[in-house]
């Protein structure tokens, strides 16, 4: 399986359902972990490099998950087949531009995805639409456990987990959740969000993570502390304080914005619809930007005849690096918007 066999539909953890999936987008835990007797990755040469993978691709390729992963030389992948991936957060934009033997192993629902030499040797991760964090880690538990039966991992007794950037270091896990905040921004409100995260030690990141704007009022927010608490506790803080406090916060404003500017929010819903139905060239910002209007719409009962998975569809596939693929190669940036336009014209159902 290549890239371009995925870039047809959109990820199962993107489709728009799952627990508080008009807020929460979807939930992801990562694990970064290093091999033992193997120098981290800035230190490693190239042969050392390509050592690393093919124990780690063979490690990963024979776990039992349910469904057959496959693997992808990233490093032998064009720049556009790296970019979709990307796009799909299946690797990293760190990933994908770097240098050397490097790879991924993709689980073909794409819930787990493997990036093997990134910054760590390996970062594995699992993904679920709505909030199911808990979901999330049983599940990557499992798979740590499986892969650790069949590598050394470089580890501890007193710091726990060894890793390249010393603020992975103990338990190695990232946990995070793609957050949709379109009311916050509307009403002005958004910087209670930032303050929020900043009180609890929160890293917000754009729709494609580090060094990203937020596209479209997407947001991930992830933790920041890995060295001296559980895994546990970081998940659990997570299901039950911080991401309650943030979707508080946004049912508040839409609720504001329904009982207080009815006419203010109807009249963004309709005119992105209106352009977004019309336009023949749209760029992906502007796309991402009114869609999430619509989103906000659906979600409002503000609109019918269009549905959360189509619109969410949306989101991914008129990305550039998709746009690109799907119609066989590169496209310079006008050729980009209008065929971008055109696809969100055919699925909002209007010529």
């Amino acid at each position: 399986m290549r890239a371009s066999d995925l870039s047809h539909h959109v990820s199962k953890w993107f489709d728009g359902s799952g627990p508080g999936a008009d807020i929460v987008i979807s939930s992801r835990i990562r694990l970064a972990r290093n091999l033992a007797g193997y120098e981290f990755l800035p230190c490693l040469t190239t042969r050392r490099q390509a050592e690393v993978m093919e124990k780690l691709t063979k490690a990963l390729l024979s776990l039992e998950l349910g469904e057959a992963v496959f693997f992808i030389d990233v490093d032998a992948s064009s720049a556009l087949e790296q970019d979709v991936l990307v796009e799909r957060h299946l690797i990293s934009r760190q990933h994908a531009r770097s240098k050397g033997p490097r790879g991924a192993v993709i689980a073909p629902s794409e819930s787990f995805t493997a990036m093997i030499n990134e910054e760590d040797h390996l970062r594995i991760q699992v993904f679920k639409t709505g909030l199911q964090l808990r979901e999330c880690w049983q599940q990557i538990d499992r798979i740590d456990s499986c892969i650790e039966e069949k590598v050394d991992y470089a580890f501890d007794p007193g710091y726990g987990y060894l890793t390249a950037c010393p603020t992975n270091v103990g338990t190695g896990i990232r946990v995070s959740v793609m957050v949709h905040l379109p009311a916050l921004k509307m009403t002005g409100q958004i910087d209670k969000f930032f303050n929020a995260a900043r009180d609890s030690d929160l890293m917000v990141r754009g729709l494609f993570g580090e060094g990203t704007e937020a596209v479209g009022d997407f947001f991930q927010v992830s933790n920041q502390v890995t060295l001296g608490v559980s895994e546990e506790q970081i998940v659990d803080e997570f299901v039950d304080l911080i991401v309650p406090k943030i979707t508080q916060y946004e049912a508040m404003a839409r609720e504001v914005l329904l009982n207080q500017q009815s006419d203010a929010v109807d009249d963004k819903i309709q005119r992105a619809l209106g352009v977004l139905r019309s336009a023949r060239l749209i760029s992906s910002q502007e796309a991402l930007f009114l869609l999430s209007h619509v989103r906000l719409g659906i979600n409002l009962g503000r609109v019918d005849g269009i549905s959360i998975d189509a619109v969410n569809e949306l989101f991914m596939l008129t990305q550039p690096a998709h746009l690109q693929m799907n119609s066989g190669g590169a496209l310079d940036a006008d050729h980009r918007d209008a065929m971008r336009a055109k696809m969100i014209r055919s699925k909002l159902c209007v010529n």
